[in-house]
């Protein structure tokens, strides 16, 4: 791999445990970690340790709950990143003020706690040290449990926040999209979870437009039934089966998720020469365009697969450029292709044609070249989410 393609990497998780020590969720990952860090610096490349995650953040409320833990917390955090050698570290807690995965600590105080611990996180960090965060498209719980109606505290301390545009529904029965660009017949069973609704309710609540990142997938989900369109509308129709003769199911991982690379090696989606993807015909399966998310899906008589194409990632890419938020971040790499279609197709609509060539990797997270003033969508398109003029 070229890193220096790379603005800066991720390397996920570590986890906090009972002692608010920092522990990596696999044996190994102590040895990828210095490899990554050494290869990735000979080319100037930035490495994060992201900290947390949907099944490491079971102490995180209680290790940012007082001074003392705090500042144990932290002193924790620091001595990994002088192990390590890092350049920054990303805090992903699902999430402040509310339950996220079953056994979670949680207090009405998380959202003020967490910020009181990135301020002594930025005071403890080396100066130049990177802290991000990742968030959902709605601001932090507050005491009451509604989102904070301001969020510029964060924005003073924080380099950046990536906005987890992605698992909007998941594995459903019938299918939704999973990473909404907007909600664009305006009638989403979920109107806060897309891109255009989180890049508008952090704004409102003073977080900077410049120092949001937009997340990107590089996965769907796989539903066991065939339909012809998506879950996400208020009407009472159901989505009607898709009937074509059966050829190929797709089998997907223990979250039901099925990576971009997969859908390909498993004959499903073909590459055309321009980089962008058709569905085998042979496969059974036929690619749909869902207008009111601007997301792509697959869909046979037995399953259908939300997903994030070249097409659809353009367009994600060209909203953050309109926008001027600083940059994408893909969840996660390794379901690109060989040819580096999806992060191409969106560094492309981000800057124009890349230098490199096309068949190399580009940026895993891939910024703005400096602060931008945030231009507003024209008419009524940014309240609403429509489509993008």
């Amino acid at each position: 791999m070229n890193f220096a393609l790379f603005d800066c990497i991720d390397f996920a998780f570590a986890l906090p445990d009972a002692d608010f020590k920092l522990v990596f969720d696999s044996p190994d990952a102590s040895t990828l970690l210095r490899n990554l860090v050494s290869d990735a610096h000979a080319a100037s490349t930035l490495v994060k340790i992201s900290i947390g995650g949907w099944t490491g953040s079971h102490y995180f409320s209680r290790a940012v709950s007082t001074p003392a833990n705090r500042n144990t917390f932290v002193n924790n955090i620091l001595n990994t990143y002088t192990e390590y050698n890092l350049d920054g570290v990303d805090i992903d807690w699902e999430y402040p003020g509310q339950a996220g995965k079953q056994g979670n600590t949680q207090s009405p105080s998380d959202e003020e706690n967490m910020l009181e611990f990135l301020k002594l996180l930025r005071l403890k960090l080396p100066l130049g040290a990177k802290i991000s965060a990742a968030v959902q498209n709605t601001p932090f719980a507050g005491p009451d449990g509604q989102p904070i109606k301001d969020a510029s505290g964060f924005g003073k301390i924080v380099d950046w926040i990536l906005l987890m545009n992605y698992d909007d529904f998941q594995a459903v029965t019938p299918p939704g999209p999973n990473a909404p660009l907007y909600d664009g017949c305006g009638n989403s069973t979920q109107p806060s979870q897309n891109a255009v609704a989180g890049y508008n309710a952090w704004t409102a609540a003073g977080f900077p437009a410049n120092k949001l990142v937009l997340g990107i997938p590089a996965y769907g989900y796989v539903s066991n039934i065939g339909v012809d369109h998506l879950r996400q509308r208020r009407s009472p129709e159901a989505p009607r089966l898709h009937r074509l003769a059966k050829r190929t199911t797709v089998n997907s991982d223990d979250d039901h998720q099925i990576q971009f690379r997969d859908l390909v090696t498993k004959g499903v989606l073909q590459r055309n020469n321009d980089g962008t993807y058709a569905a085998v015909p042979s496969s059974g399966f036929q690619r749909s365009w869902d207008q009111c998310s601007a997301t792509p899906f697959l869909h046979s008589d037995a399953q259908t697969i939300p997903y994030d194409d070249p097409e659809s990632l353009a367009m994600k890419g060209a909203f953050v450029k309109k926008t001027g938020m600083l940059g994408v971040n893909m969840f996660d790499v390794h379901g690109e292709t060989d040819q580096w279609d999806l992060i191409t197709a969106t560094r492309n609509a981000l800057f124009g044609a890349p230098s490199t060539p096309a068949s190399e990797p580009v940026s895993a997270l891939t910024s703005s070249s400096g602060p931008q003033p945030a231009p507003s969508i024209p008419g009524n398109q940014q309240a609403l989410g429509g489509p993008l003029g």
